[in-house]
Order: structure tokens, then sequence, then C-alpha cells
């Protein structure tokens, strides 16, 4: 797997993490008990009150701790962000090494891949200081926030974004095993994960710009058919 997950035992239960960049924090946040209510929570609030809302006075509040001990985890509330949502790209790319670990068809491990892709998330308690459910939503909401800066080339150079640039390179060599001829395969992979969230938002918020109707898990069926299609005819297959 070309993610590196590390395995520990809690009351008899496995648990994993994932191994993250180190520029993503000051103090990795897996490590102790404190820095996983920070994870935990702050998911939590990101999701109900939007990034611009949250702010580390509130969450020190909400964990009983001070802002100050947050500050040794995390420098602002942009690089929490940043590490939030690189975990949730490096989980996703986890969970694709693990399923289609003895597949042999790239066409089907392509389609299990957008499957997870654009899947309703459920809790996944391997991770139990993560909300995978509500990290979609932030995902869906706020992920574009994390690039969309100033510091952009800066955060690119400490390697912020690697997450996201390995999943995308992991799903294209997949497209590269199918047609060894198509000449966009980082292009059109990058474009369908962001479409994947996009189209999430825009039946939700926005629903002349789709045509995925939000509505108990249709919306995510509906993206997973749509990107499917769209990779498949892109690829001529």
């Amino acid at each position: 797997m070309s993610v590196k997950v590390v395995i520990t035992r809690d009351q008899g239960m496995a648990l994993l993490r994932l191994e993250m960049n180190a520029n993503l924090f000051l103090r990795d946040p897996q490590e102790t008990d404190l820095g996983r209510k920070i994870i935990d929570q702050s998911i939590r609030m990101i999701d109900e009150l939007g990034l611009e809302a949250f702010t580390f006075k509130k969450l020190s509040k909400e964990i009983d701790s001070t802002e100050a001990s947050i500050y040794r985890y995390f420098e602002n509330k942009h690089k929490l962000l940043v590490y939030l949502i690189a975990w949730y790209w490096s989980w996703l790319e986890y969970r694709i090494d693990f399923e289609t670990h003895n597949v042999n068809a790239p066409l089907d491990r392509l389609a299990i891949a957008l499957r997870l892709v654009t899947e309703q998330k459920a809790y996944d308690n391997s991770f139990p200081s993560v909300d995978e459910s509500a990290l979609q939503r932030i995902i869906t909401n706020e992920s574009d926030k994390t690039y969309l800066t100033k510091q952009v080339d800066s955060d690119n150079k400490e390697g912020l974004f690697r997450g996201f640039k390995s999943l995308c390179t992991r799903i294209a060599e997949i497209i590269l095993e199918i047609n060894p001829d198509y000449k966009y395969a980082h292009s059109l992979v990058s474009t369908a994960l962001q479409a994947a969230h996009h189209q999430v938002f825009f039946a939700e918020h926005l629903p002349t710009l789709t045509n995925h109707k939000f509505s108990a898990g249709k919306v995510h069926q509906q993206n997973y058919e749509f990107l499917l299609d769209l990779i498949k005819k892109a690829i001529k297959v």
C-alpha cells in the first residue's frame, strides 16, 4: 500500500493510524489524547459552524482545554483544515488500496475506487477519533479553501497537498492500465475528484448546475454513475 498505516491495539481492538506529512502539524495529534480530542471536536464544529465561524477559542471550550494547548498542535485553523482534508484523502487511498488489492481487472478496480470516492461515508471504527461522515461534508463545503489562497505555492512546497496528489496518481495509474494511450489521466482524475464533491454541493445548494437530486442516498449513487460514465467515455471503454 502507498499509504503508510500504523496498527495499534486498545482493549483488544485493532486501531489504525495514518502516517501524515510532518509539515501538516506542529505536534502529531494522533499521538496524544488531547490531540485526538482536537481532531474529533474540530471536525464536529467545522461541520456544524463552517470554517469562518470556527475558532480555536470555541474549540478550547468544547474540549475543556486552552487555546495555547491547541496552538501547540496547529499554528492556525487553516493548517488544521489542511490537515483534516489531507487525512481524508489519505484515508480514501488506504481504503482503495485495501479493497482493490486482490482485484485483477483494472476496470473493476476503477469502479471500486469511484464507489469509495463517491459513496456516503459511514463511521470507520478503526479510526475512532474521526467522524468520516462529518469529514465528508467538510470536504464538500470547505476543501477548496485549502488551496485557493495566496500561500498555495509555499504550502505545496511543504507537501501539504500530497494526500490529494497521491490519490490522483493512484487512480490515474488504473486508468492508464485500461488505456495506456490516454493522454490526460491526471487531468481527468483531478477533475473527477473535484466533481465528486462539487456536484453534491450543487445538488444541495445550486440545483440548476447539476442533474443530481439531493435526497437521501440518491445523490451519491448518481454521482458514482456520472463519474464512472464520464471516465469510461473519456478513455473510450
